[in-house]
């Protein structure tokens, strides 16, 4: 099996660049796993935990949403933020958790972007019981 390249950039930096054996990422509709070789595509990221199999100890981070692009075994992940797991905690998801239940609802792009706060809340949530 062949490594792959796997490179994070957030708006303000390139976070991680390193070869991995085997990467996972949340979609919006489920996980992906990416091996060496793996087809060319294009997909669009939900909120959940990023995967890095290295020759050491797994990698985990917290993504918040983004794109994957998968090509000549480089995989590029484009996220608004990257977090290691270490540092998400249930005080954190609770509190996402209230913010998002207080945003206000009245207009469709306001009940949309409350959608978007409350999933985001709930997969913290679940990365803090796992």
């Amino acid at each position: 099996m062949s490594d792959i390249q796997c490179v994070v950039v957030t708006p303000e930096c390139t976070e991680l660049d390193v070869q991995a054996q085997s990467v996972t990422v949340p979609m919006f509709d489920g996980e992906m796993g990416i091996l060496g070789g793996h087809s060319p595509l294009v997909g669009r990221l939900g909120f959940g935990v990023l995967r890095i199999k290295t020759s050491g100890p797994e990698e985990r981070y917290f993504v918040e949403g983004g794109l994957i692009q998968v090509l000549s075994d480089v995989v590029s992940i484009l996220t608004d933020k990257l977090v290691p797991i270490s540092e998400v905690t249930s005080a954190d998801a609770a509190e996402a958790m209230q913010a998002a239940q207080d945003m206000p609802v009245g207009q469709p792009e306001l009940a949309t972007a409350r959608d978007k706060a409350l999933q985001r809340a709930r997969a913290m949530a679940r990365v803090t019981q796992s």
